[in-house]
């Protein structure tokens, strides 16, 4: 488990929801790959990752509302940010299938691939993650969770508080760097 991970929730301690992980805060990107139906608590533990990549064939579902079952893995909390309220309320309340078409539609996936490729295609994308300087990128990842729900004063607020110090730590010889010629033109490949 990330060494960044906390067991609660803006430092509360907050028990581990069914699925295990599905209440801490890591500080690291995580990617779901889907290859098949997450429905309910897969549905749940994919939403609760940074990313999703889905297969064509993939589908999500609160298939639970079937059996009485609430979603208690964080899914009433990270829909409606994912997808708006009333999406995810009809979403909830009916418990109907979401192919990943329309997951990529309504901004619950970021990315449908061919069948069998979600995997690969997520691993691809955590090595182009992986790529760029760490604690810049996982700085910027933490201040867009931190400026959730904030007016954009406070969000500003916490933006710099989140990022001043990555400027001394990596901005400056990233910055550094361009200016002698490293990625111009769109040339990343040796950042």
């Amino acid at each position: 488990m990330d060494q960044g991970a906390r067991a609660g929730c803006r430092g509360r301690d907050t028990p581990r929801g069914p699925l295990g992980p599905s209440r801490l805060e890591l500080t690291k990107p995580v990617i779901a790959a889907v290859e098949g139906p997450a429905v309910a608590g897969g549905m749940e533990l994919a939403m609760w990752c940074d990313v999703r990549v889905m297969a064509e064939s993939a589908y999500f579902g609160v298939y639970c509302r079937r059996w009485g079952v609430p979603l208690v893995d964080g899914g009433t909390v990270r829909l409606p940010r994912l997808v708006g309220m009333g999406k995810a309320m009809e979403i909830i309340m009916t418990g109907r299938k979401v192919t990943a078409e329309e997951s990529y539609r309504i901004g619950l996936c970021e990315k449908v691939v061919g069948h069998g490729k979600a995997r690969e295609a997520a691993e691809a994308m955590a090595q182009e993650i992986a790529r760029f300087p760490q604690e810049c990128m996982r700085s910027d990842r933490a201040s867009a969770y931190r400026a959730w729900g904030k007016s954009v004063r406070e969000g500003l607020e916490s933006e710099w508080a989140t990022s001043a110090h990555i400027v001394k730590a990596e901005g400056i010889a990233g910055a550094t760097r361009f200016a002698q010629g490293k990625g111009r033109h769109g040339d990343f490949g040796d950042i």
